[in-house]
This record gives structure tokens, C-alpha cells and sequence, in this order.
């Protein structure tokens, strides 16, 4: 795994920012970690279908784009055409 520092100044993006501290707020935790949001075999997720596929696909809890919040235990029935599991 690898790692680099990126800054969220709220000028540039206030809403990235704004969640930043409600997050160091709730947990004393500073920072996140940002990766790439493909799994193993697949490209990086390009579209709004293809990041609820590989939510839908993997063992992700929760799926943010724009003002949506997808909770997986509130999806319904998916039938995974696709296994991300570790081999």
C-alpha cells in the first residue's frame, strides 16, 4: 500500500473541507485515507453506474455521490455478476 499527503483548504473546496472536520469532529482523527475506487482486475470507476456496480459487487458499507448517501442494507436484492473477494 502507498500513501500521499493531499491538502483540503476551504477555499478550494469548501464542501470537502466542511466534511473533513465533521469527520475529525466525531472521531479525534485528522485525516483520511484516499485510494483509487477500482477493485483488483477492474478500471477505476468513470461513471455513477459503474461506482453502484462495484459498491453493489464489494464488501463497501456505504456509497456517497453528490448529495446521495446509498446505504448497502438498504439496497435491495443485487445479483453479483462480478467477485471482488480475496483469493
Amino acid at each position: 500500500f502507498s500513501a500521499r499527503i493531499q491538502t483540503v483548504h476551504p477555499e478550494t473546496n469548501e464542501r470537502y473541507w466542511e466534511l473533513l472536520n465533521a469527520f475529525k469532529e466525531k472521531t479525534g482523527v485528522g485525516m483520511v485515507v484516499n485510494t483509487s475506487f477500482n477493485v483488483r482486475g477492474e478500471p477505476i470507476v468513470c461513471t455513477p453506474e459503474d461506482a453502484y456496480r462495484c459498491f453493489m459487487n464489494t464488501e463497501m458499507d456505504y456509497l456517497v455521490i453528490g448529495d446521495f448517501v446509498f446505504r448497502k442494507s438498504a439496497q435491495g436484492e443485487w445479483e453479483k455478476k462480478l467477485t471482488f473477494e480475496k483469493d
